[in-house]
């Protein structure tokens, strides 16, 4: 027989006192640190526990005795439920504030390094619209919202066409509006939906790996050119024409019209081959008259402006002459290799997606950039005394990893090599932190510059 599971209190009355990550706030009951979702500073609440260990318990508000002055109204209808945009519920220049400290504190904590002042952080001058790529999900089990629960009505659709619930990779939101990305976004997707619906396209079933509409990625660039590509999961050729013959007559400002066949049990794409139905096969992102091909499987900063910025700051914080030669770790599709080229003597980027290093040597032919050379390989792997080597010793290294970090080989094998400087660039400042710690034997962390809805940039100098 198996032993009950105890239940875990109702806390009443409680004060929301800080910030987590992830879009978490902070409570504190009896030295007890509460993580709760979508509450704000000030809040008195309600907090069913869910989840508790020694240091720390996780639960969710049940119900708000008294609202925070901090609070402002969130625009988006979907806000609470949909995994995104977790501080709508907090002003912009709030939520600027809480994450440098945030940031601050995993450095302090975590990477237990000596800083100096933080330069104040670089918000965006656009807090919506301003991403340039989304990814939506069809569904054909979406998730009822709890007012749609209390409602007493029947529902016959239960097709979808969102993002994923958080906590529950079966369910899908259905969204009306995101204010994420441009609105012809939601015109495209909108209008998809509505035609899948009209036309009896199966939407897919995640658990059982059926149905014949799967994804929806939708991108856009800087100079207006936009992307669509629909996934598809089963292969029906005359449904797909005639979506896709839709899609090209009711918007034919789309730029790139794609799709692909995806029969295997992930989403992602990157081993999938992909046809360019009309329009080109790629997008074109430019920068200081740097031109950048952006197709189907390319990495790109998912916020063109804050991007700019963010490649402005590591240019300044690599201190370039134009004598250096430059390591670009991760360099992805070359993006910051190439930015900072015409700065340097001589660029090596790695990076381990074959697709995106034949993207970076395409946008260095594109820009008559000879000076920048890409290999292709697993960074702990091809990032050895041999390679370095034969390609020389590096005068900087810039390192942009993924958010679990650099791997412990990378870490000494930079500190092997001994460059001037290390310009790392994070999304996650607990990984970072991490990395810093190790590197501190040798350097010590001369500017940190956070940037809120782009890049975390800290500069450990000798």
């Amino acid at each position: 027989m198996a032993r009950k599971r105890k239940e875990l209190p109702l806390l009443e009355d409680i004060e929301v006192v800080d910030v987590a990550a992830e879009g978490k706030a902070i409570a504190k009951v009896n030295g007890l640190t509460l993580f709760v979702p979508f509450a704000a500073p000030g809040d008195r609440v309600d907090i069913q526990l869910t989840r508790k260990r020694k240091k720390f318990a996780e639960g969710r508000v049940m119900r708000f005795r008294s609202y925070s002055d901090r609070r402002v109204e969130p625009p988006c209808a979907h806000f609470g439920v949909c995994g995104g945009c977790k501080w709508q519920h907090l002003s912009y220049e709030d939520q600027l504030k809480f994450k440098q400290k945030q940031v601050k504190d995993n450095l302090e904590r975590i990477g237990k390094v000596e800083l100096p002042e933080l330069q104040p952080i670089l918000g965006a001058s656009f807090t919506f619209f301003y991403r340039n790529k989304l990814e939506f999900t069809f569904s054909n089990k979406r998730w009822l919202t709890d007012q749609e629960v209390g409602s007493d009505k029947s529902f016959n659709n239960w097709n979808g066409l969102g993002f994923h619930v958080p906590g529950r990779f079966d369910k899908v939101l259905d969204i009306r509006k995101c204010w994420l990305q441009d609105d012809s976004s939601n015109q495209v997707r909108n209008a998809i939906r509505e035609f899948c619906l009209q036309h009896g396209y199966t939407f897919f079933d995640l658990r059982e790996q059926s149905g014949l509409m799967r994804t929806l990625v939708i991108r856009n660039s800087s100079l207006g050119e936009w992307m669509v590509i629909v996934v598809f999961y089963e292969d029906d050729a005359e449904k797909r024409e005639k979506l896709m013959n839709f899609i090209a007559g009711e918007f034919p400002w789309i730029t790139s019209l794609l799709y692909v066949v995806n029969q295997k049990a992930n989403d992602t794409i990157f081993d999938q081959e992909v046809i360019t139905w009309a329009g080109r096969e790629f997008i074109t992102e430019e920068m200081e008259g740097l031109q950048f091909k952006v197709g189907p499987k390319s990495f790109f900063q998912t916020n063109s402006e804050q991007a700019y910025r963010l490649y402005d700051v590591v240019r300044r914080f690599a201190r370039l002459t134009g004598e250096e030669r430059v390591y670009d770790l991760y360099t992805g599709t070359g993006s910051i290799a190439l930015f900072i080229a015409r700065n340097a003597r001589e660029v090596i980027g790695i990076e381990q997606v074959e697709e995106a290093i034949a993207d970076a040597r395409e946008n260095a032919r594109l820009n008559g950039i000879e000076n920048a050379r890409f290999f292709v390989g697993d960074m702990k792997d091809l990032l050895t005394e041999d390679f370095i080597r034969e390609q020389g010793l590096p005068d900087v290294i810039i390192t942009d990893p993924p958010r679990t970090g650099m791997h412990g080989d990378v870490i000494k094998a930079i500190l092997s090599t001994q460059p001037k400087r290390i310009v790392y660039v994070s999304c996650n400042p607990a990984t970072q932190a991490r990395d810093l710690g190790l590197l501190d034997s040798h350097y010590k962390v001369g500017a940190v510059q956070i940037a809120l809805k782009a890049g975390i940039f800290a500069l450990p100098s000798v």
